[in-house]
């Protein structure tokens, strides 16, 4: 199986945009021993970049693609841009002739066909969907790629996208509005629930600090529950439920066939809509 120190300076990782999704990524990669020189970075806030990083040279540092100098051969160009800047970025590697083996994106929305189009039929290309918990490294990732991908380079990409994460591979592009609707959007919801218990421990009489504070240690330890244990949900949420007891009785209202599945299914549906519609398919 192919390792980060097969990525060197000779065939280094071009990293477009060093925002909070590039930086964590970045960040993974030096955490990795993945070799500083072998990594070009282009972010038009380059001055922030070198204040969090250090340890890089300024040539491997660049505001624009205009100071990238043509001896450079990425081996993968990691697009950590937002959907919207993707359009200006395809026109500047044009311009500048700027290629790599494989394309990485981690941009929401942007099939395989719209890089296909942009650059080459003939490209490798790899599209990502992150989430969010990738800043503290807990992310999941899920890849889908061309045919033009090798099985290295798929591994390759494991491995740097490992950084922030778990990886997952699917070979059906058109899941990937599912999973944008699973665990794309997935944290948000996570989030919404946390704030609806705490709006819930407000009206039931509690302080609104004390609310807070106990959804969001409720939900975290049971995250951690969840990740320590080899237990489905399932058989964890029915071990904490005793028959008639007060656990039971709030789970009669939330798995009511008005309840929470029926509210997801619905939330997850729409999600995957909108998704569709901002990927043109």
């Amino acid at each position: 199986m192919p390792k980060l120190s097969a990525i060197t300076s000779d065939n280094p990782i071009l990293l477009v945009g060093c925002g909070k999704m590039g930086s964590a990524m970045l960040s993974g990669w030096l955490k990795r021993k993945l070799d500083g020189a072998a990594i070009h970075i282009v972010d038009p806030n380059i001055e922030h970049v070198k204040a969090e990083f250090k340890n890089f040279d300024d040539r491997q540092l660049h505001n624009s693609f205009e100071t990238i100098s043509r001896k450079i051969k990425p081996s993968f160009i990691i697009l950590a841009v937002k959907p919207q800047m993707m359009d200006d970025v395809m026109e500047a590697l044009k311009i500048n002739r700027v290629s790599g083996d494989v394309i990485v994106s981690v941009a929401a929305g942007r099939t395989i066909r719209y890089f296909e189009d942009h650059i080459s039929r003939d490209q490798a290309i790899i599209r990502a969907m992150p989430n969010t918990p990738a800043a503290i490294g807990r992310g999941i990732t899920v890849c889908c790629a061309n045919r033009l991908v090798s099985v290295d380079k798929r591994e390759v990409c494991t491995l740097l996208l490992q950084a922030v994460g778990m990886v997952e591979w699917i070979e059906d592009e058109s899941l990937m509005d599912a999973v944008t609707a699973l665990s794309g959007s997935g944290p948000a919801y996570v989030f919404a629930m946390v704030e609806a218990m705490a709006s819930a421990g407000e009206a039931i009489g509690l302080d609104p600090e004390l609310s807070r504070r106990l959804a969001r240690e409720t939900v975290c330890g049971s995250g951690a529950l969840l990740d320590q244990s080899k237990e489905l949900a399932s058989k964890l949420r029915e071990n904490v439920t005793s028959p008639g007891g007060t656990t039971a009785a709030a789970l009669d209202v939330l798995m009511a066939d008005d309840g929470i599945f029926r509210i997801m299914r619905r939330a997850m549906q729409d999600a995957k809509a909108r998704s569709k519609e901002l990927a043109g398919s």
